[in-house]
């Protein structure tokens, strides 16, 4: 799914897939809510989960959500960037094409809720 800009918020990197999120601790509920576009052009997946950003709690909540999402084991995502950051770079594991078009589908289906 593109953003406005017509840039996507995940991308080929490695063996498998890079994600750019913006995550939203305390959210009420666990939900991946769409794409947007930052003020300096990056698209990002706008993700909240319930849990707080205390002790690596959300990270780990983001983590869970998106593994549940894509039907991956957790250990197939890992934190690249963005620990303490509202903005996170999460690379996943796997055929990037399949991965994107999994992303790509998740996101038709968020953007449309």
């Amino acid at each position: 799914m593109a953003t406005p800009g017509g840039r996507e918020p995940f991308a080929p990197h490695g063996e498998g897939l890079a994600v750019t999120v913006r995550l939203t601790p305390r959210g009420g509920r666990d939900a991946i809510d769409g794409v947007d576009q930052l003020a300096d052009g990056r698209a990002v997946v706008k993700i909240r989960v319930r849990a707080v950003p205390e002790n690596g709690a959300a990270n780990a909540a983001l983590i869970r959500l998106l593994a549940e999402k894509l039907d991956l084991p957790a250990s197939a995502i890992r934190l690249e960037s963005g620990a303490t950051a509202r903005i996170k770079v999460l690379r996943v594991t796997g055929d990037a094409a399949a991965l994107a078009a999994r992303i790509a589908a998740i996101l038709r289906i968020a953007g449309s809720a």
